[in-house]
């Protein structure tokens, strides 16, 4: 075999950049990683392939999604503020103590005030959704926002172009602004169907190569319709046929959306500015929430206090996580989760666990099949240890679930934009509302009951059953599950 003889001179200096590139990588997995397991993994790693190690971690160790989002967006971590002396809005059908303690982490994690007086409307499908967006565009006096991932050029997003384009004409200021990758992904793009109608879409971090702008995973997954500061619509309904079109009587997507009107309205408006600021490249507005000690007269148009919680790769802290775990921890009689994609990370899947071992009724609703089988595959392969704990889990056939749900007791329910898997919680841009009140519980308790008649529940016996070849692809879809 062939060799090369090194001199001394050399090895010296090739062991100098081996432990300076070793001393350099294994500090920043030191400093930056959050789980010690990992942080362990990568310190041996950078020892034990010299260069090689450092060189692994540089490119797959670093979290550059958080990186370039906090350089670009900058950090929106909240203030913790001291706990408010004064009582909680009252909520029908919660505990006064446990109102307060949810109240205030979603303070803690959003900045935002729990407004009371919001009047909520669910609206199921596309078929309810959309005529109650176009009459509120078709009313509009001064200002229009929309934002949404998805606008097709098919029969539903021509006639929302349409509607946009004809309350520009007559004087009402429209704004709308699209995710960059979700436009470029399907032909023919919205943006342009929109230009032909005289609007000037912004695109949201749009790819281009030059100059350089390639942040596939910072996507604005937000939906959201707001008409005169006065009335607004948010979900996890996009703008395109899929919600309206039927296949032998039923939509090809099943979803949710809301209109809202309250206090709640001037909160998405705030984050549709923010969102529109950055990709219109104007000023960023100011805050609309102040002290939330202080006293503020309720206003008496609904039922239901609630606020918005934004969730961005920009935060070094998982607020809607949290959020998420301590609604759990409050819960006595039901945990109910809707969504179309299960990947939850492991503090939730832990808490969910918790859950269910006291006796809550921990149920979770998924689509048999969804959109994307690789993500099917990786939660068949974590469905056996929720089983073995006591959580149930609900395979709904088609139409594709598409909704974002969570209700607990009889008082407490989310909805918004965000799935539970690592893309939602943790790469994209994601808006959900949590509200707090009786009678929304109840018609989405209603809802979720409907939902669970028509599906089936998955069992521990079917999942040990199936083929090794089938368990090994659904593992590996798992393993590569932050990726997905």
């Amino acid at each position: 075999m062939l060799g090369i003889a090194l001199t001394p001179a050399v090895k010296e200096t090739l062991f100098g950049v081996y432990a300076v590139a070793a001393i350099v990588a294994a500090s920043h997995a030191l400093l930056h990683k959050r789980d010690p397991r990992a942080a362990w993994g990568w310190i041996a790693v950078c020892w034990l392939f010299p260069l090689a190690g450092a060189i692994l971690y540089y490119l797959f160790g670093v979290n550059r999604v958080q990186t370039r989002a906090v350089r670009v967006f900058g950090n929106e971590l909240p203030t913790m503020v001291p706990r408010c002396p004064d009582q909680p809005p009252r909520i029908s059908g919660a505990d006064p103590e446990e109102v307060r303690e949810l109240v205030r982490l979603g303070w803690a994690m959003s900045g935002r005030r729990l407004r009371g007086g919001n009047r909520i409307d669910p609206l199921h499908n596309g078929s309810e959704a959309y005529p109650a967006m176009l009459a509120a565009i078709a009313e509009a006096r001064h200002t229009v926002d929309m934002s949404s991932y998805i606008f097709r050029d098919d029969a539903v997003g021509k006639t929302f172009a349409e509607a946009l384009g004809a309350a520009q004409q007559r004087g009402v200021a429209v704004r709308v602004m699209l995710d960059g990758l979700a436009d470029l992904a399907y032909h023919p793009r919205g943006s342009r169907l929109l230009r032909r109608h005289g609007l000037q879409p912004a695109l949201f971090l749009p790819l281009r190569l030059w100059p350089p702008m390639l942040h596939i995973n910072l996507r604005n997954h937000r939906k959201l319709l707001i008409v005169d500061g006065e009335i607004a619509f948010t979900g996890g309904m996009n703008i395109q046929q899929g919600h309206l079109a039927a296949a032998k009587g039923e939509p090809l997507i099943d979803d949710l959306h809301f209109r809202v009107r309250g206090p709640l309205v001037a909160q998405l408006a705030q984050v549709f500015l923010s969102d529109w600021s950055f990709a219109a490249g104007q000023p960023a507005p100011d805050p609309v929430d102040g002290n939330p000690c202080e006293e503020e007269p309720e206003p008496a148009q609904g039922d239901h206090a609630s606020r918005v919680i934004t969730e961005g790769p920009n935060e070094d802290i998982d607020r809607l996580i949290m959020v998420l775990i301590g609604a759990l921890a409050t819960a006595h009689d039901r945990v109910w989760f809707m969504t179309p994609y299960f990947l939850p990370p492991s503090p939730l899947l832990s808490a969910l666990q918790s859950a269910a071992l006291r006796g809550i009724d921990v149920s979770v609703i998924i689509p048999q099949r969804s959109d994307q089988r690789w993500m099917d595959w990786a939660t068949r392969h974590i469905l056996r240890f929720l089983l073995r704990r006591q959580v149930k889990v609900f395979l709904r056939p088609p139409p594709f679930a598409h909704t974002k749900l969570l209700i607990v007791d009889d008082w407490y329910v989310q909805f918004g934009s965000a799935n539970l898997d690592t893309r939602s919680l943790r790469l994209n841009f994601e808006l959900m509302v949590e509200s707090y009140g009786e009678p929304l519980a109840t018609k989405m308790a209603g809802h979720f009951n409907d939902v669970r008649a028509t599906s089936h529940p998955a069992k521990p016996e079917d999942l040990a059953s199936r083929r090794f070849p089938a368990r090994f692809r659904d593992a590996l879809c798992w393993l590569f599950s932050p990726y997905l």
